[in-house]
């Protein structure tokens, strides 16, 4: 007890000076104490959440930016892959329509025998060198004939009905004797040309020159 009566006898005065203070002073004191005690709860607790709160909030925001860049990339990835496979379709169905190197020859023979079938008579069948394109040659077949209308237009429609791609350019015809014709004309058809590998010297590298 005797404890207790030092501290309240050690805390009198300063109750005594509050006491004697005026209303308006205690009110400052009271407002002081109040302020003092919510800084430091802020300062103390509520900073170092906010801090925080503040970090999570940021890193949130990162990571759905990311994730909508995610999306879009995959969003692109899937319409450019569609693209790809609708060239790869279209090229496949261009590919079937151009023989392969060793397919020429019996092409070439296919032509002149839709000719004679449609009773014309060669007077010449002359492949041309070939043109390089892309990914295909141009093969160019300098053709003179004999027959009528009749023959003319049956071998033109059975060229057109063909698997492969003919192309009939440069016509020229001329009568020769009532309904005898005479034609000079280039049949061009093509090839498909396969892309030829790069060539490696070692491991890959290139030799320096000395």
């Amino acid at each position: 007890m005797k404890k207790i009566d030092i501290s309240l006898n050690s805390i009198e005065p300063l109750i005594k000076q509050i006491s004697e203070l005026t209303k308006i002073q205690r009110i400052v004191i009271c407002c002081v104490s109040v302020a003092l005690i919510v800084g430091l709860f802020v300062y103390f607790l509520y900073m170092p959440k906010y801090e925080e709160i503040n970090q999570l909030e940021k890193t949130i925001a990162e990571q759905e930016e990311q994730l909508r860049k995610t999306k879009r990339n995959a969003a692109q990835y899937a319409e450019y892959q569609k693209k790809l496979e609708d060239a790869q379709a279209k090229f496949n169905v261009v590919a079937k329509a151009l023989p392969l190197t060793d397919e020429v020859p019996a092409l070439l023979t296919g032509i002149s025998q839709v000719g004679k079938d449609s009773g014309l008579t060669f007077l010449l069948f002359k492949p041309e060198k070939e043109r390089k394109k892309e990914f295909y040659a141009e093969l160019p077949v300098t053709m003179n004939l004999s027959g009528t209308y009749h023959d003319l237009g049956v071998f033109f429609d059975q060229l057109a009905g063909m698997s492969r791609i003919v192309n009939v350019k440069k016509f020229d015809m001329k009568i020769v004797k009532g309904s005898a014709l005479n034609i000079a004309c280039t049949a061009e058809t093509y090839k498909f040309v396969e892309p030829q590998p790069v060539k490696e010297n070692g491991k890959g590298k290139k030799k320096k020159k000395k």
